[in-house]
């Protein structure tokens, strides 16, 4: 077997991990450690110099009386480590990486402990893995996401949405839960859905990945330092100039004739004209050698991406009429991306380190299209974002000083791609009523949300103390968050299209809807921009404490603390709370809710201050050579509240959605008894003629939105406990992590129905024994609408067995091998969590004593093997597959039950070994020119086997006893998750 190539520390001196111990007192985004750490033992007294092959840069210490030294505060990269007497050798170091390297004694024992390539850090107590820079450029990939890659760790997955979206999420949270720092600062969404900033039903990247050095997820057991998260935790390094003058080029292609068509177009015959092309560079170099360098990269995206409108089948066997016929068919939804990222480096000496970074990013997009959503009627969507950070670094031979000022602006705008009236054709089988056949014309859509501020935050690490390593912190940001929505924007027409072909309507002329909606802004009401000056402020301590020889402790705590007066000092309508207070069905013994406890007077409402967070961890290597490590740690994380849902409260009452009943022989009404229904006439198309009927009552029928003056923010308390292995099998080093993680998150908000009948019960009265439906949605709210209140409530469990075994990449073994399993034992209180972010609950009266159910977005096993090999003639093959077993679906089971009034959720999991599975190949050629210009040509095949994972199941197991659907759990759609077989081209070229 071949000797080691990473150095064994002597027992007295053990890796130290990234410190655990902290005391929190900020907000949503803090600093996170990018820098590595270089410590172990040489000649008492002697210089230990640490200089970066790339840059120059270079940090000095002199060992103790006892030998030991420590670098702090060192970028990731290739390092040539100096001792008196003229002995140097190299390491590798990782972000956010602790490494032993032993530099004691004479030339001969140096010799032996040469480091290769990157070292493994296996003494942190965290759970936690490295996605390196070859496997970045190596690893198949069907869009240029860096975060694509994150799911080669075990608890982690990347999703792909059936609109193409992407979304990080770990464990059983969905992905609000999800932070990403880059170079320490973290990209959290405040006011939206997808954990980062522009995540949220996106195709886009966040980050050019040509910019993204290299990355560690963490899933669980972070240290105190990190911040506004309750899952993965990822932090990424981003690239710097050296002083090599290089760059690269690179340009990638697939369309609709490099792929196999989509079972729907299959089905439809047709096939869609669709493309993408990504294209970019990046160029880089020095300034001022040694002292100043600059790098720049851009990269673009281009889309064009199947969709197929399928009309619902309609009641009746009718047919769908000529004009109609014409917005079905495959077609394709555009898409493009432009990212920029630029950084200046300036170290004017090994002391001193200071950084300037932009980020751009613009995107547009058409979403909203597919099934029974028509091109018309879909969403012209516009996200933008900009990011600036300026770092200082300073340190001195006991401590290291790492401070921010950071910007950014993020802005999401989609709108409604036509202006104009919007018709809901409805009337399928399966919903005789209201069931869609067809949407067609002006969509929904009209909103404008983003964050907009400045932070500072600082870190402060400190290594006086022999065998402690001390570090704490503090971020203050203050930050402008806004969310305007208008919807429905256009007026949504309903039109029971098989009656109106009966009665001989076959034109836009002479159709007669039977419902509009529409929204209206209340007359005198303040701006429909609901937004909040947020002020954020968190502090930790940590401290990472070298105990023994053998154990290793990272105590820590943190405290986060957010004021927003958009909320804590909003004020409920008078009007509204003179309905409230006088409304019998709220009040009364059979209520089970306070009205009072939702009614703000504007000093009734406080910031959450209990955000405190204990963490904890260990590390006991047991035989003092790293090689066979047990570590594990508890702690406590909040995240937040998004803005998104804290706006309804008062953008409810600013613009609420209206609702007409017009007479129509399917859908009768009376308008002279019913202030709603009307004869339908031509002026009804006319936004004017609806404005103008609620005018007199602009409140009847406006929907209610009320928080709780209590709201707590959501958590997760995290355990986790484990062992890493490392051993030589067939001359290769191999590292073995087996953890068991369990983790409870709790708090999560929830919007519920607060309408009760008129003796205060969430059932119906008149149906004695009712545990489903009869909930009292025909009682609204005098003068108003339907009530929906918001309470903390939204729980989640689970327990996971992680696995993980890799050979990494060395220069003199050119080959990587990693496998990624992952166990789960996944389960939630919510219901209809199709895609595990659902926030509403109209079927019980809360959560209170709900049962907890699987996780339908996670599935029970999951397994993704990725590698890549160097190759003869200057070629890469890698190869990525990913395997789990089928999700779990919701469903609601009146089957087992004797009546209609007792169904309940009751979700399951498809037949079938498989609920996903994808093989992913990828060949990189590289061309020798005998210059540093280098020619370069890869082909990517996604999905090999063109493998259909099917997103559309049968969940209706059939009415009560003895009636039985004999196609419950039969797949019975034609969407799938992942791509066709596809070819993709790549072509580059780097200098």
């Amino acid at each position: 077997m071949k000797p080691r190539t990473i150095h064994r520390p002597t027992p007295r001196l053990l890796a130290v991990a990234l410190a655990s111990c902290v005391l929190a007192l900020g907000a949503p985004a803090f600093a996170q450690s990018t820098s590595a750490t270089l410590r172990g033992a040489a000649t008492a007294s002697t210089r230990v110099t640490a200089t970066n092959t790339a840059t120059g840069l270079s940090r000095s210490v002199q060992a103790g009386a006892d030998g030991n030294y420590i670098l702090a505060g060192l970028p990731p990269g290739v390092y040539r480590v100096d001792v008196e007497g003229g002995q140097s050798r190299t390491v590798t170091l990782s972000v956010g990486q602790n490494v032993t390297l032993n530099v004691a004694g004479g030339p001969a024992q140096l010799q032996s402990v040469e480091v290769v390539g990157a070292v493994q850090e296996t003494r942190t107590s965290e759970v936690a893995t490295y996605v390196t820079p070859k496997k970045i450029e190596s690893l198949p990939q069907s869009s240029r996401n860096f975060l694509s890659f994150a799911d080669t760790v075990p608890g982690v997955i990347f999703d792909t949405g059936n609109d193409d979206s992407t979304k990080l999420r770990s464990g059983a949270q969905n992905s609000n839960g999800v932070n990403v720092f880059i170079d320490g600062v973290g990209q959290k969404n405040y006011v939206l859905k997808g954990g980062i900033s522009g995540q949220d039903s996106s195709r886009g990247n966040p980050f050019p990945q040509l910019a993204v050095g290299e990355y560690k997820v963490i899933t669980s057991n972070y240290k105190a330092e990190y911040d506004q998260i309750s899952s993965a935790a990822v932090t990424a390094v981003t690239k710097s100039g050296t002083n090599d003058f290089g760059g690269s080029v690179f340009w990638d292609r697939t369309s609709d004739f490099w792929r196999s068509m989509t079972p729907a177009e299959e089905r439809a015959g047709v096939e869609a004209n669709t493309h993408t092309e990504q294209y970019g560079m990046s160029v880089g170099g020095p300034i001022l050698k040694d002292r100043l360098f600059y790098f720049v990269t851009y990269e673009g995206k281009s889309i064009d991406s199947p969709r197929t409108i399928t009309p619902g089948q309609m009641y009746g066997g009718f047919a769908l009429p000529a004009n109609l016929q014409q917005f079905t068919g495959p077609l394709s939804s555009p898409f493009d991306e432009d990212l920029w990222f630029g950084k200046l480096t300036w170290q004017p000496d090994g002391d001193n380190l200071v950084e300037l970074s932009l980020k751009q990013r613009n995107e547009t997009e058409i979403t909203g299209i597919g099934g029974q959503d028509t091109f018309d009627y879909g969403t012209s969507k516009q996200n933008d974002s900009t990011r600036v950070d300026l770092r200082w670094q300073y340190n001195q031979e006991q401590w290291l000083n790492d401070a921010h000022i950071t910007f950014e602006n993020e802005q999401w705008s989609p709108r409604a791609t036509t202006i104009g009236p919007g018709f809901r054709f409805t009337g399928t089988t399966g919903d005789p009523f209201q069931g869609a056949v067809l949407n067609v014309g002006g969509g929904r859509d009209f909103q404008d949300k983003g964050q907009k501020g400045w932070s500072l935050q600082d870190d402060f690490s400190y290594f006086g103390f022999e065998g402690h390593t001390m570090k704490a912190g503090f971020k203050y940001k203050t930050i402008d968050i806004n969310a305007f929505e208008q919807q429905p924007y256009n007026p949504q027409y309903s039109v029971d299209l098989p009656e109106q072909i009966f009665l001989g309507n076959n034109s836009f002329g002479t159709y007669v809807p039977w419902r509009v909606q529409f929204g209206a802004q209340v007359p005198g009401s303040p701006s429909r921009d609901i937004t909040t000056k947020a002020k954020q402020f968190g502090i930790y301590f940590q401290d990472d404490w070298q105990v023994t020889e053998k154990l290793m402790l990272n105590l820590g705590l943190r405290w986060d603390y957010e004021r927003s007066p958009g909320y804590e000092n909003y004020v409920t309508p008078p009007n509204l709370v003179a309905a409230l207070r006088a409304w019998p069905n709220i009040h009364g013994p059979n209520v089970d809710y306070n009205i009072e406890n939702y009614i703000s007077d504007g000093n009734n409402r406080d910031a959450f201050t209990g955000a405190w967070q204990p963490r904890l961890g260990f590390s006991y290597d047991l035989f003092a050579d790293e090689r066979h490590v047990i570590f594990g740690g508890a702690g406590r994380t909040y995240d937040r509240n998004l803005w998104d849902y804290l706006a309804l409260e008062q953008s409810k009452s600013t613009f609420p959605t209206y609702e007409l009943r017009f007479n129509t022989p399917t859908h009768p009404c009376n308008p002279a008894t019913d202030a709603q229904c009307f004869t339908f006439n031509s002026s009804f198309y006319d936004p004017n003629t609806l404005y103008g009927i609620v005018a007199a009552t602009p409140n009847l029928g406006a929907e209610v939105n009320l928080i709780n003056n209590d709201l707590k923010t959501p958590y997760s308390d995290q355990f986790s406990l484990g062992m890493r292995n490392s051993f030589g099998v067939w001359g290769q080093e191999w590292q073995l992590s087996t953890t068991y993680v369990h983790i409870v998150s709790k708090d999560g908000i929830v919007f519920s129905l607060g309408n009760r009948w008129p003796d205060g019960s969430f059932r119906n009265p008149a149906v004695p024994g009712a545990t489903w439906g009869n909930q009292p949605f025909g009682f609204p709210i005098p003068g108003f609408g339907t009530l929906i209140k918001a309470d903390n409530g939204i729980e989640t469990k689970l327990n996971q067995f992680l696995v993980s075994l890799e050979k990494t990449y060395t220069t003199d073994s050119p080959w990587s091998i990693t496998f990624a399993y992952t166990y789960s034992d996944s389960k939630e209180n919510r219901f209809n969590a199709a895609n595990s972010d659902e926030h509403y609950l109209f079927d019980y009266p809360s959560l209170d004593n709900q049962p907890f159910l699987m996780s339908v977005g996670v599935p029970k096993n999951r397994l993704v093997v990725s590698g890549f090999m160097d190759t003869i003639w200057d070629m890469t093959f890698s190869g990525k597959l990913t395997v789990s077993s089928p999700y779990p679906k919701d469903s609601v089971n009146c089957h087992d039950t004797t009546s209609f009034n007792n169904c309940f959720f009751d979700e399951f999991v498809p037949d079938g070994t498989y609920g996903f599975k994808q093989l992913d190949l990828a060949l990189r050629k590289s061309f020798d020119t005998q210059t540093s210009f280098t020619p370069w040509v890869r082909v990517d095949v996604l999905n090999v086997f063109d493998w259909h994972n099917w997103t559309d199941y049968d969940t209706w197991r059939g009415g009560p006893v003895p009636d039985f659907n004999p196609t419950f759990g039969d797949q019975n759609g034609y969407n799938i998750q992942g791509p066709p077989r596809t070819f993709k081209l790549s072509v580059g070229f780097d200098f």
